[in-house]
């Protein structure tokens, strides 16, 4: 186990939480966020308390980062964060700070992963932190935290990766929780609760807060000037393995063969594979319908109404995504599988995810009807009709069959129904 996260998980409870702390925790966020931190309305106060609890913790290992030589050093956030002079873009790869002091690397521009916590330890190895107040989504967690094991070992060279989970609710005895906690250079630290460590507060923070002068300690460090370890060109990755994921469709590989481990990092979890040019983008709608909020789309209409469509697909969950560019607004429409084998709306894509926007900004019509129709033949036709006798939906193609033809011959001989297929050629 990592000397470091090992002495933390045994030490945190030597430096409790004080009323100083838990105003100096206020100086991280946002005017707006201060003002909900005791709302009455409970979604607002608990976002706001959430990123409250963020700071607090931060707050508390920098006192404790004090106590001993484990600890190299704790990457600077909030309003430690040095200031950012330059928006984001294509081709920016690496660690990065948002405009609010929240670190995240980034990928061809698009954020990859964000980060509670950063430190290093004696050996100058990276360690990350995530905190949280809620044990929802842990499937989900687990699936992000082994990302970003493999997202730093990859491009700092790290062979392991220790991470620490802070939480304001006791999660030790949930089952994946147990599972991560399995792992030698994992450890999960519970403090009070929220509700408890706010009654600490001897007034409420409302209104702007004076500008926080940075800690006069040693050991803060930027996150953005941690040296690589190997050169890490997000979108030559992504384009190398769009370029495999192509083969195996061409092949009609099995499913599971785009999941084996090969010699590319298991880091691009969504290939771009291009825009649709109208006829194929036309060819698609009518074999894979479209809806959005429960209203069917008319084919015809599509190249009217949005002015470019982008198939994509996620990985290791091999679904497949379209993204509609709408042309009265700067937006993508994004379109997951539905029950019917077709796709529906799910939700909106706007320049707020700037790295993301502009990719998608970026990308022009390459794939004609052929090459986007086995695209989707391969991630979503394989279980077509699986799913459509599961659903109780009938298949497109099969309500459009034809009526069986008698031959003009003495004695009729009956031939099966035909399933009529859309042309996908083209």
């Amino acid at each position: 186990m990592s000397e470091m996260v090992n002495w933390l998980a045994a030490h945190f409870a030597t430096c409790p939480v004080t009323p100083a702390m838990v105003m100096d925790a206020t100086v991280h966020m946002r005017k707006a966020e201060r003002k909900k931190l005791f709302s009455p309305d409970i979604p607002s106060m608990r976002t706001a308390e959430g990123r409250w609890y963020e700071a607090v913790i931060y707050e508390t290992m920098l006192h404790l980062a004090e106590q001993t030589p484990l600890i190299s050093g704790i990457a600077r956030k909030g309003a430690d964060a040095p200031p950012v002079r330059s928006n984001v873009r294509l081709g920016q790869n690496g660690l990065f700070y948002s405009n609010i002091g929240d670190i995240k690397i980034r990928g061809n521009g698009q954020d990859l992963a964000e980060f509670d916590l950063l430190f290093l330890d004696q050996n100058n190895q990276i360690a990350f932190g995530e905190i949280v107040t809620s044990p929802t989504d842990m499937k989900d967690f687990e699936i992000e935290i082994q990302f970003k094991k493999r997202l730093i070992g990859y491009i700092y060279g790290q062979v392991s990766v220790p991470f620490i989970l802070v939480s304001s609710v006791d999660v030790s005895n949930h089952p994946i929780i147990k599972r991560l906690c399995k792992e030698p250079d994992n450890v999960v630290i519970c403090t009070d609760s929220c509700e408890s460590i706010k009654t600490l507060f001897d007034k409420r923070p409302v209104g702007k807060q004076a500008p926080r002068k940075a800690p006069a300690s040693t050991k803060l460090f930027r996150a953005d000037q941690i040296p690589v370890k190997r050169p890490f060109d997000y979108k030559m990755l992504h384009d190398e393995r769009r370029q495999r994921v192509l083969e195996l469709v061409r092949t009609h590989a099995p499913r599971e063969a785009y999941t084996a481990p090969d010699d590319l990092p298991q880091i691009v979890k969504k290939v771009l594979f291009g825009g649709l040019y109208p006829s194929a983008a036309r060819a698609l709608c009518k074999s894979y319908p479209l809806s959005i909020k429960g209203k069917e789309m008319i084919c015809s209409e599509l190249a009217g109404k949005y002015a470019k469509v982008v198939l994509a697909v996620d990985l290791p969950e091999l679904a497949p995504i379209l993204y509609l560019r709408t042309r009265q607004r700067r937006e993508y429409l994004k379109m997951i599988p539905d029950k019917t084998g077709g796709f529906r709306f799910e939700s909106i894509r706007t320049p707020h995810m700037a790295g993301f926007f502009l990719w998608l900004e970026s990308i022009q019509p390459t794939l004609g009807a052929q090459l986007a129709g086995e695209i989707a033949e391969a991630f979503i036709g394989q279980n077509r009709e699986k799913t459509l006798v599961k659903s109780g939906v009938k298949s497109p193609g099969r309500s459009q069959a034809k009526a069986p033809v008698k031959t003009p011959v003495r004695a009729p001989v009956r031939h099966p129904p035909r399933e009529k297929v859309l042309p996908i050629h083209g």
